[in-house]
């Protein structure tokens, strides 16, 4: 009888690569900054001493946002050579040389890591159904994806995706395998909201609903028609979370959960934005009680984000009628409509995408890099329509436009948060424009804006504002450089369609032109600290978001901790 031999888990190996990965870009135990490089005949190791033992860890030169990364899912034990080869043994290791305050957060992140691989595992399993279900539902070629319903497959496609930076970031906290299923949309599933009753006293209405909203007779409460205002909830949230909500503002009993569901949607990237399936330009956000990202990072929505989006909206909005240029090609979400009623998890914004885009293929960056159906690159199929079969001139035509902008907007003081999932690409033939959204967590130098936009501008959020150019340029660096540019170049150059230098001479010339258009000042600071500057921040997510409280690691901000990494876009030996 022949014995098989059991074939490798690589999806347990590739997320045990990439969490080792993460853990040395942020020095998590001293992994980078306390280890010593040896050289073996197989390659470099980080050596890192461990009381009488130590830790060895096989690495490559890699260049974004660390020097190295992980080359293997292996983690040895010097004394003995036991090779530790799965998460949990890894962060067991690690964990015994975290300080005993911090050892929590090593096993919140093995649940993590043991979530995760299990979406992984469901990922592949499901990979040849979906992408047959959305072959079938929008065509073979993304590229013809036309309008936002057919968009809706591109975040199907996104979700399935690696985080350029997080390592876990497929996995959500507590949700099970039917749960994804019925509401994550990387199974683009279609259900029904359901709707809470709630005393208009009680709410904060700002903006107008939009039609077609249920009203509490529509949903079979009659009685309240004229007394309470239905608030969409999402499904995931009704039961305990709920409950504890409606007690901790004082509504339970007063704030009726009607029976009969209504308005069917479909997921977005985000999972707790969800588009409306008449209308999948109303996109309805709402609270849900899970973390993705990060353990304290909730998918719940304080009501002071919903103000700090929409005033987000209206400065950027005047930036571009001060920048007519950007007038046909930045495009913005309106995200002016909101309700609340006091509590995070009673909440809801309504976002209008423009209708203009909707004879258009929309397609978020964060799906750019993914799987489509046919396994080619997302990315492949645009430019074989849009830009004659050239990756890199899509690229280009992203570039140049996103850090014209985003430089026009240091100018005035402000950097968004615009990740790969905040900005679409917006696409006709001969045309591309980008479209923005959840503009919420900006950092704005308050002296460079009221130069020139004086306001008021009202955010809610204290930690938003400031008078220097530091934290404006570090989201600049982190978000815009490293997550929409930076990423592209080494992961096209993973995929082979060019070669790493090209592609970050491409990402510096671009973004050295949009500084030399900025000028001035403002353009000086962006070279100085961002485009010739020794190193760059990094985010470090896993340590603020996981392993370590806010007040072990001292992040105000779980999205906004860094660390520092090299500056990738440093000329090295050629023309900058």
């Amino acid at each position: 009888m022949t014995v098989l031999p059991t074939p490798p888990d690589t999806c347990a190996a590739e997320l045990l690569t990439r969490v080792l990965s993460a853990l040395l870009r942020e020095d998590v135990v001293g992994l980078r900054t306390r280890s010593t490089l040896v050289h073996r005949p197989d390659g470099p190791w980080l050596r890192r001493t461990a009381g009488r033992d130590a830790l060895l860890l096989p690495v490559a030169e890699d260049g974004f946002q660390c020097a190295y990364a992980a080359r293997l899912p292996l983690l040895v034990r010097a004394s003995d050579g036991t090779e530790l080869t799965s998460y949990e043994d890894v962060l067991d290791a690690l964990r015994a040389l975290a300080e005993p305050a911090d050892r929590g957060g090593f096993d919140a992140f093995a649940e993590e890591c043991r979530q995760t691989l299990a979406t992984v595992r469901l990922h592949a399993d499901t990979r040849d159904t979906v992408a047959g279900r959305l072959t079938a539902r929008h065509g073979p070629d993304p590229a013809r994806w036309t309008g936002l319903a057919s968009g809706l497959a591109f975040d199907t496609l996104a979700a399935r995706a690696d985080h350029p930076v997080y390592p876990t970031a497929r996995g959500r906290a507590g949700l099970d395998e039917e749960q994804l299923r019925s509401y994550a949309p990387e199974f683009q599933p279609r259900f029904p909201l359901r709707w809470l009753a709630v005393p208009r006293e009680a709410v904060a209405l700002v903006g107008t609903l939009p039609e077609p909203w249920p009203t509490p007779a529509r949903l079979g409460l009659a009685g309240l028609e004229h007394t309470h205002l239905a608030l969409p909830v999402h499904p995931l949230t009704v039961g305990p979370p709920l409950d504890q909500a409606l007690r901790a503002t004082g509504l339970h009993g007063r704030a009726i959960l009607a029976e009969r569901a209504g308005l069917d949607v479909v997921p977005t990237l985000s999972m707790r934005t969800v588009a409306t399936a008449a209308d999948p330009a109303l996109h309805l956000k709402l609270p849900l009680d899970t973390s993705s990202l990060g353990l304290r990072n909730k998918r719940s929505i304080k009501p002071g984000t919903l103000v700090d989006g929409a005033v987000g909206q209206r400065l950027v909005e005047q930036v571009a009628a001060h920048e007519p240029r950007f007038r046909d090609t930045i495009l913005h979400a309106d995200e002016t409509t909101y309700a609340h009623a006091g509590h995070e998890l009673l909440a809801v914004l309504c976002r209008r995408l423009p209708a203009d885009v909707r004879d258009a293929v929309v397609v978020p960056m964060a799906a750019l890099l993914a799987e489509a159906p046919d396994g080619r690159l997302v990315l492949d199929h645009l430019a074989d329509r849009f830009h004659d079969g050239d990756p890199l001139a899509l690229l280009d035509a992203c570039l140049t436009l996103l850090f014209d902008w985003q430089a026009t907007l240091f100018g005035y003081g402000v950097a968004l948060e615009s990740h790969q999932q905040n900005i679409s690409l917006v696409l006709r033939p001969g045309s591309l424009r980008l479209l923005f959204k959840d503009n919420d967590g900006p950092r704005i130098n308050t002296r460079r804006l009221h130069a020139r936009l004086p306001g008021p501008w009202d955010f809610d959020d204290a930690r938003i504002l400031g008078t220097d150019d530091g934290p404006v340029a570090d989201l600049f660096a982190t978000v815009t450089v490293h997550l929409c540019a930076g990423a592209y170049a080494f992961g096209l150059a993973r995929h082979g369609r060019a070669p790493l230098p090209v592609l970050l001479r491409l990402v510096r010339r671009r973004l050295s032109e949009a500084v030399d258009r900025l000028g001035g000042d403002a353009g000086d600071v962006l070279r100085a600290r961002v485009l010739d500057a020794p190193e760059l921040p990094v985010k470090a997510m896993v340590t603020a978001g996981t392993l370590l409280t806010k007040e072990r690691s001292g992040a105000a901000d779980i999205n906004k901790h860094y660390t520092t990494g090299p500056n990738y876009l440093l000329p090295s030996g050629g023309s900058p």
